[in-house]
């Protein structure tokens, strides 16, 4: 299908789902699998389009390996396959080929590695042959960067001759995904130790152990969105953990401003918004260690018509579209404006801010959405089909990281028409 228009007939939203799991811890469990003598059984894994092809390519033995639209499953692979024998060619999507990837070609080529480009220098696709990256055990990368890229280094470094000491400089923007991998690591056996912003791994080895994987608490977003936005939720979330190792855990915090209450169970989360619940005036975060969960908070507050004041966006600009201005697009459609305000406005300096205004307004009738082959377009923007019926373009592109997000709305009550 090309375009996909859903509704909601009104009421309290009441249901039970659960979700599958988290594309991000996934993908790291594989990748250390694959590093791994002997490897391990993964339970729960991801049936995200971004999972499935990082398994497929992990077992592949083609020398033209296709990434497609994956961004995690390109970075990982690149840090993996310097190890690997032979030589591939790593491609993807042409909206992959636009994302720099620079930063952690020149962190590897420090190590020793074999990679050139095969087109635009800086930009995928790269050309990579066996190394033992043993020229030097030092490296340092850009603290502000993309977590994927640090991550890439950190779990390659103990199966590297003498180590990692990877230093990362300036202001760490990514914490909550660094301190993912790293726990990871750990859980698998692998130690580390910091000294200042230098993460220090020895020479290790894997150890293999049966690992299963938390449901994925950026999908779990979107139902906080939905419970905010009906006049009265009762939802049931199951593959959830109180002790999360991801950063958009936080969304349990956050929806308290919107009146969502959490409640943890044995299975997962169950929520709960009372009827009459009122919304706040003004919603404000940083959104530095949960960039994933803003489009959903964004596409909260225009349905509520709460004034946002927004920092920490900076990662959005190189996602699968630039975020923040396809988000700005988008949100204009039902009368909502987002844009970028000066630091002093917001009584700060040296932060970029953006301010969120208006109510959206469906006054002209069903908006369509694009959605810019970015899965998270659609699912952020999906429930405010609460307040009016909301039509998207390439529905399809939610098989990133959610397969299953339409029909589980549909179990919602909030089916196509």
């Amino acid at each position: 299908m090309n375009s996909l228009e859903i509704a909601y007939p009104g009421g309290p939203l009441r249901g039970h789902l659960r979700l599958t799991g988290s594309k991000s811890i996934a993908n790291r469990a594989l990748l250390i699998r694959a590093l791994t003598p002997g490897g391990f059984e993964i339970d729960r894994l991801a049936a995200a389009d971004d999972t499935v092809r990082m398994q497929q390519l992990l077992e592949s033995d083609e020398e033209v390996l296709d990434c497609g639209p994956a961004g995690t499953t390109y970075r990982f692979l690149t840090g993996y396959l310097c190890r690997r024998q032979g030589s591939q060619l790593l491609t993807g999507s042409q909206r992959m080929k636009e994302r720099p990837i620079g930063i952690l070609v020149d962190a590897l080529r420090t190590l020793g590695a074999d990679i050139e480009y095969a087109e635009k220098d800086g930009y995928p696709p790269l050309r990579i042959g066996y190394s033992a990256l043993d020229k030097s055990d030092r490296v340092s990368i850009a603290a502000d960067t993309s977590s994927q890229y640090i991550s890439s280094l950190l779990m390659l470094a103990p199966t590297l001759p003498t180590g990692l000491k990877l230093t990362l400089e300036g202001e760490i923007v990514s914490m909550p995904y660094i301190r993912m991998t790293l726990a990871l690591m750990e859980h698998f056996g692998v130690r580390h130790h910091w000294e200042g912003q230098t993460i220090v791994v020895n020479p290790q080895v894997y150890q293999a152990k049966a690992f299963t994987v938390e449901a994925d608490w950026s999908a779990a977003s979107y139902y906080y969105s939905l419970a905010a936005l009906a006049e009265e939720a009762d939802l049931r979330v199951d593959g959830l953990f109180e002790n999360s190792l991801q950063g958009d855990a936080v969304v349990n915090k956050l929806y308290e401003e919107f009146g969502v209450t959490t409640t943890f169970t044995r299975e997962g989360i169950h929520l709960t918004k009372p009827a009459g619940t009122p919304p706040p005036p003004l919603f404000e975060h940083d959104f530095v260690e949960c960039p994933d969960i803003a489009q959903t908070v964004m596409a909260t507050c225009a349905g509520l018509g709460v004034q946002g004041l927004y920092s920490g966006l900076q990662t959005l600009f190189i996602k699968e579209t630039d975020r923040v201005k396809a988000m700005k697009a988008e949100l204009g459609k039902v009368g909502v404006s987002l844009y970028k305000i000066p630091p002093r406005m917001a009584g700060k300096t040296g932060i970029q801010y953006f301010a969120q205004e208006g109510k959206a307004d469906f006054a002209a009738g069903t908006p369509t959405f694009s959605t810019y082959h970015d899965h998270r377009m659609a699912m952020a923007l999906a429930p405010l089909a609460l307040l009016h019926s909301v039509r998207f373009e390439d529905p399809e592109v939610v098989e990133k990281s959610y397969p299953d997000f339409w029909k589980d709305l549909a179990a919602l009550g909030i089916a196509a028409v």
